[in-house]
């Protein structure tokens, strides 16, 4: 199991100020230190917090694993390519949204993945992720595509109200994680996790692979510092740091 820490809201901090601090590739490198496996960023199409110019950057300065989160357009496909990331996550992105809000609905997205997205990234030797629901019929389809992982949206988890809806939705989790495994793919996890349910989630949730944390993990390194931050994560998954 490995850490990939998302950046996105050292940028958030940067941009608030309009200023060149704090600097999301400084970050990065503290947590690639501190002994998290690679760094997780969202180009969105309004920039509201990494810029083009980071992107460039962080391909430079990240060692390990970097992943690209982004909306399919033609856009980001583009800058992708060029950039070549290790992986890049596919997600939905609403304007309005605050953050990523949900899973892709793979029967909406199916035929333009199909005919113009995965054909995009053939031979690049990027590796692809799509960020879904724990549903069987959405994972069912991303290996049709043949995606290489599927990044498991745990924010219906996180976010759950009562224990009861924890465990239905771990339970989800389970199911759509062992599905995952079956066809070959890998298992990913990101959204809403913090240092009270990941272990819940590692408890439970088989195969995991990359579990990708930003912004509980940026809060609280506010108060204790991105390198103690990072290493309390990786005790966590009892990875050495």
């Amino acid at each position: 199991m490995q850490l990939l820490v998302n950046v996105d809201h050292i940028a958030t901090l940067r941009n608030a100020r309009g200023e060149g601090y704090p600097d999301p590739v400084e970050a990065a490198s503290v947590c690639e230190e501190s002994g998290a496996t690679g760094i997780v960023f969202h180009l969105r199409k309004d920039r509201r917090h990494i810029r083009d110019e980071d992107v460039y950057r962080l391909k430079k300065s990240v060692k390990g694993t970097l992943d690209f989160e982004m909306a399919a357009s033609d856009e980001m496909i583009e800058i992708c390519k060029e950039v070549k990331p290790h992986l890049c996550t596919l997600v939905p992105e609403g304007r309005e949204e605050l953050t990523t809000e949900g899973g892709l609905n793979m029967k909406l997205v199916y035929d333009d993945f199909k005919d113009r997205v995965f054909p995009a990234f053939k031979d690049t030797g990027i590796k692809i992720s799509l960020f879904l629901d724990p549903n069987p019929e959405d994972i069912k389809l991303a290996h049709e595509l043949g995606s290489d992982a599927i990044e498991l949206h745990t924010g219906t988890f996180a976010n759950a109200v009562d224990s009861d809806a924890q465990k239905n939705e771990l339970n989800r989790l389970t199911d759509a994680a062992e599905m995952i495994h079956s066809l070959g793919m890998t298992v990913n996890a990101g959204h809403g996790l913090n240092l009270k349910n990941l272990p819940i989630l590692i408890e439970n949730v088989p195969y995991l692979e990359d579990v990708s944390i930003g912004h509980a993990l940026v809060s609280k390194a506010v108060f204790w510092g991105l390198e103690r931050t990072v290493k309390e994560y990786l005790k966590i998954m009892n990875v050495e740091s």
